[in-house]
């Protein structure tokens, strides 16, 4: 993660590295152990004298992400980073850690950056679930066989001449291929449009702290697309976009999201919704959810015009 929701993509694109920073304003060339427990013991203090209001729990988070980012990947590995547009950007390491003081991210590595994208929707739902980490670093490494099938896919461009795709559909739920190209950006476009939905007259997308974080909202029970929050406070809304997939298992993914939504973030006095969002209308999907009324189903409709001049 570039930055807080990805907010220097854009830079580290531009110049070629990834970077963190956590306000530890110094180079740590001489203090990158192998370890990152020896690194932790050295800076959790030096993190929690500039951050006093933190925890030793989130000093330790830093710290490791830091580390990882300046020692423990490694040239050669190969890394996915969001421009906050649904998006990953596929980059290899190329270098060491270097510090650039004065800098946004100053503690940095250079990086390759390939032209190639992977949509965050044509991800399997496991690699979405480890991509979707809050923090700054999570390892995908178990992931390296879908991860290759990108690449592979890229390599192919190489030789072909053609642009790399970026849509590659790997998940093996995905049964409707049109309707998951169609979704790509759907989300995107939900949420810059919010006011202009039906969902906004009674929901506001969730915020914390004045901050936009309701959209791939993250869980233990994997991202949600879109979390909402009634304008009255009493009634959490779970939306998620059908994306192509099986009926069942659209419903299943709603279902548990719910459930962890009840259990771990709703107040004893808010209730919990569901919306599931789909190009088509779905019989099998509409016979799943009469069973569960707390579960409401939209089709969107994308038009467009030409204008003579």
């Amino acid at each position: 993660m570039l930055g807080r929701q990805s907010v220097h993509a854009a830079a580290c694109l531009a110049g070629s590295f990834i970077g963190a920073d956590y306000e530890i304003n110094q180079d740590l060339s001489a203090h990158l152990p192998e370890a990152w427990r020896q690194f932790n013991s050295a800076f959790i203090p030096v993190y929690l004298a500039s951050h006093p209001d933190k925890s030793r729990i989130a000093a330790g988070l830093a710290c490791g992400a830091l580390w990882t980012v300046a020692k423990g990947i490694r040239p050669g590995d190969v890394v996915l980073s969001p421009d906050g547009t649904g998006v990953y950007h596929v980059g290899v390491v190329e270098g060491e850690y270097h510090h650039a003081p004065g800098q946004v991210l100053p503690h940095r590595r250079p990086v390759k950056w390939l032209p190639l994208t992977i949509a965050r929707a044509a991800m399997s739902e496991a690699l979405r679930n480890s991509t979707g980490s809050i923090g700054t670093v999570s390892t995908i490494t178990d992931h390296h066989q879908e991860i290759e099938q990108f690449l592979a896919a890229y390599r192919g461009s190489m030789f072909t001449g053609q642009a790399a795709p970026s849509i590659v559909a790997t998940d093996p739920v995905v049964e409707d291929p049109v309707a998951f190209a169609m979704e790509k950006h759907l989300e995107d476009f939900l949420v810059k449009n919010w006011a202009q939905t039906e969902l906004a007259q009674h929901f506001k997308i969730y915020e914390d702290e004045g901050e936009l974080v309701g959209q791939q909202y993250g869980t233990d029970a994997g991202p949600i697309d879109i979390l909402a929050i009634s304008k009255d406070g009493q009634r959490l809304l779970v939306v998620e976009l059908k994306r192509g997939r099986a009926s069942d298992v659209v419903v299943g993914q709603i279902l548990r999201y719910m459930g962890y939504v009840k259990e771990q973030i709703a107040e004893p006095h808010q209730t919990v919704e569901g919306a599931i969002i789909a190009l088509d209308d779905d019989q099998r999907l509409r016979w799943a959810l009469a069973a569960v009324p707390s579960v409401s189903f939209y089709r969107y409709q994308v038009s467009f015009k030409l204008i003579r001049h």
